[in-house]
């Protein structure tokens, strides 16, 4: 305890804070920035069948080893690991401004991907070790304001540099970022690490990365280059879950497991990751679909679609801000009931749009979702690195890290597949002369506005109930899972005070 108390001592707080937040700002900038450069690359590059793959890399490598990543550092310390993440980083960002096919480009959103696993965690980590229990839960907004801004920021910069410079620039600019943080991580903070002799679970580490990389790969695909129902994806998810099944009898055998699951004993924890799980599926449910709500069927431009999903970007962080007094004041599990009630507030706006709303009910009810998530997250995370110690608190924080970005992935499978099938449904049955012609990816022509332009109206209307009807359900799925995190926010333990 004395050296550990020492280590904070050495370590200078807020020149670490900063570095840790850059790296952040790093991790989370590039979803938004390349998303704004895609049409420009893909133009220049070729391959637009491969389009989606470039995101899906990137999430597919981030998601598979975040608990690996976790594990490692409570074994070899924050900095090394944070500094190999970073480093590997660095490297698959380089490559991608070198490509010079899609191909090569996705193979280096691989490996970027790769590097990123390690970035939040081990990010959120560190600050659960500089900072006391008290100290931890207004830092938690200062870490949440990095994703508020890099949303807003993001597109901004992705598109004065394709306007102005190259595409290739929205990749190298995280170099200077990257570098800055790795000199403030080895400079400014100081780990004692326990010297004793520690084992790696490299089979466990294999089994788990083949086993989720399989379970990704599918929900990334499935209905894509697969149907769901298909001998593929059925082969598939038997191999996968085979493989955690062996897993889990594997890690309940050894001495020092890569995902102790002594861990999700503790209720507090259980019902962090549960709840982030779903809290996951609704994420996706914004940053998926309110935008295409936003100009394929109330017919608005994209600045005013990316305008109703920003206030999601300003809601979080301040929540997490207001979380942090709150959890002081009134402890976790009302702060996090709270949120579960934003959360549902927000999601039943969303279930009561139609064509004719002003995109400012959007806004507000995206805001609502925000202030849900940063009070919600806020409270996890600090709720579980006060629930474990120092030698678990890696894998703890990548846990709850990981269910989310699980649920992320498990919604856009399952609300993208909702989705199509009830549009293709309406198209079906829609009366409308010459609807025979259109299908599900006909959608596309509502989102470009010459293209719309030239369709005739009564084709543009049932176009655009067809998206109506279908995006009315996801919301409805949406709106469900919000009430499903309100309920288990119950179950949370009402001890668990800063």
């Amino acid at each position: 305890m004395d050296a550990i108390t020492q280590q904070v001592k050495q370590t200078k707080r807020p020149f670490v804070l900063i570095s840790v937040m850059l790296a952040m700002f790093m991790g989370a900038v590039e979803a938004t920035i390349v998303a704004t450069a895609m049409p420009a690359i893909a133009a220049d590059l070729g391959g637009f069948s491969s389009y989606s793959w470039v995101f899906s890399s990137y999430l597919l490598m981030n998601a598979v080893t975040v608990l690996i990543y976790g594990k490692l550092a409570d074994i070899f310390g924050r900095k090394p690991v944070m500094t190999f993440g970073i480093l590997v980083f660095l490297l698959g960002s380089v490559l991608c401004g070198f490509a010079e096919s899609m191909t090569f480009l996705i193979v280096a959103r691989f490996i970027q991907g790769f590097g990123a696993g390690a970035i939040l965690p081990i990010a959120t980590t560190i600050v659960g070790d500089i900072y006391t229990k008290e100290e931890r839960a207004q830092i938690q907004g200062y870490l949440a304001s990095v994703w508020g801004i890099s949303a807003i920021s993001g597109p901004a910069i992705g598109g004065l540099l394709v306007e102005f410079v190259t595409w290739r620039f929205v990749f190298w600019v995280n170099i200077p970022l990257g570098i800055l943080s790795l000199l403030g991580i080895w400079f400014f903070l100081h780990e004692h690490i326990d010297k004793k002799e520690r084992k790696i679970d490299y089979k466990g580490s294999i089994l788990l990365t083949v086993s989720l990389s399989v379970i990704m790969y599918v929900l990334v695909e499935g209905g894509v280059r697969f149907e769901w129902v298909s001998l593929p994806v059925l082969g598939l998810f038997t191999f996968s879950f085979l493989l955690l099944f062996i897993f889990y009898f594997h890690e309940k055998r050894i001495q020092e497991p890569m995902v102790p699951f002594t861990l999700w004993k503790e209720k507090s924890i259980l019902i962090a990751n549960v709840v982030s799980l779903t809290t996951g599926v609704i994420l996706m449910g914004l940053t998926s679909f309110i935008p295409t709500f936003v100009q394929g069927v109330m017919g608005y431009s994209p600045i005013i679609a990316g305008f109703t999903l920003t206030t999601m970007s300003i809601g979080w962080p301040i929540a997490s801000t207001v979380a942090g007094r709150l959890l002081l004041k009134i402890g976790y599990r009302v702060t996090a009931l709270s949120g579960g009630v934003s959360l549902v507030i927000g999601t039943t706006i969303l279930v009561t749009l139609h064509s004719h709303s002003s995109p400012i009910m959007v806004a507000v009810g995206s805001f609502f979702v925000g202030v849900g998530m940063g009070l919600t997250t806020t409270s996890f995370i600090v709720s579980i690195q006060s629930t474990v110690n120092w030698e678990q608190r890696g894998i703890a924080t990548a846990s709850n890290v990981f269910m989310r970005n699980l649920g992320t992935t498990i919604g856009a499978a399952l609300l993208g597949g909702i989705l199509n099938s009830k549009i293709a449904s309406y198209i079906h049955n829609s009366s409308v002369r010459g609807s025979e012609n259109y299908t599900v990816d006909s959608t596309n022509l509502l989102l470009d506005v010459e293209k719309r332009s030239d369709l005739p109206q009564s084709i543009v209307e049932m176009l655009q109930e067809g998206l109506a009807n279908g995006l009315h359900v996801v919301y409805i799925v949406v709106f469900s899972f919000a009430l499903l995190s309100f309920v288990l926010l119950f179950l949370f333990p009402r001890d668990k005070r800063v």
